[in-house]
């Protein structure tokens, strides 16, 4: 069995945001895999285990995603693909997601494709849905249990208010949620065989990917400028008879506040 696993790099979840000339600075910012990330690749690993095959990495960014990639490969991964030309960076989950659909589709061959619910650094939830639709593929999001038998899924997600189970056909998209596996620490020996372990730097031109697609080019959304919201003053308190307080509130709603 082939397992894909998409991987994302994105800043320790405790590292401070600082913020220059309207963009966030990694300057001196601990980078890691995606922690939800990692419950996708300590799933596909465990089905290796049981089913045997092998669990091919995927990831769109910069060269310092390397990083990320060779501790998922510590973890149990096999090789990775690494989309890190220039023509592929600075999009959005849009042009993201187009770039992991090829490399794919050149890879394929496939049975499985694993990914975190969402990235810790944007919140947005997108990539693996929109990669779904690309390839053609039935997707399953949230997944806290997941048993593989005669090429279907059963697949337990987090609903409101309880749980749902859903069937599908493999292959199919798989989106890892908290509690599905506990992710394990790559040992030492695993850390040193993840340094020899392949990691291909693929092009646009390998992957046949159209440039107007990918990167900045294929984004549907353009950021102009990050900014951290205003500092909370302190309140006020109007203190006097109900009907002079509540003059005083709606002056100030209409000429401080201006929300009315």
């Amino acid at each position: 069995m082939k397992i894909i696993v998409c991987v994302k790099q994105t800043f320790d979840t405790e590292a401070k945001i600082v913020l220059e000339g309207g963009k966030v600075s990694d300057k001196g910012v601990k980078l890691i895999a995606n922690p939800y990330d990692e419950f996708a690749v300590e799933e596909a690993i465990r089905i290796k285990e049981k089913e045997g095959g092998e669990v091919v990495l995927v990831c769109v960014g910069a060269e310092s995603a390397t990083e990320a990639m060779r501790y998922c490969l510590a973890m149990g991964g096999d090789r990775g693909i690494h989309l890190s030309d220039e023509a592929f960076l600075n999009g959005d989950e849009k042009s993201a997601a187009a770039a992991l659909a090829k490399a794919i589709e050149e890879e394929g061959d496939y049975d499985l494709i694993l990914c975190g619910q969402v990235a810790v650094d944007d919140g947005s939830a997108q990539v693996p849905q929109r990669l779904a639709e690309l390839l053609d593929l039935p997707q399953v999001t949230i997944a806290t249990k997941i048993e593989l038998e005669d090429g279907k899924a059963k697949v337990t997600r987090e609903a409101d208010g309880g749980n749902e189970i859903w069937e599908t056909e493999l292959p199919a998209v798989i989106t890892a949620q908290r509690g599905l596996n506990e992710p394990r620490y790559p040992s030492l020996p695993n850390i040193m065989k993840a340094k020899k372990k392949e990691i291909k730097n693929l092009t646009p031109d390998d992957i046949d990917a159209d440039t107007d697609e990918i990167g900045a080019n294929g984004a549907g959304t353009e950021i102009i400028e990050y900014f951290l919201p205003p500092k909370r003053e302190a309140g006020k308190i109007f203190e006097g008879e109900v009907d002079e307080c509540v003059k005083q509130l709606v002056d100030a709603l209409k000429n401080e506040a201006k929300v009315i």
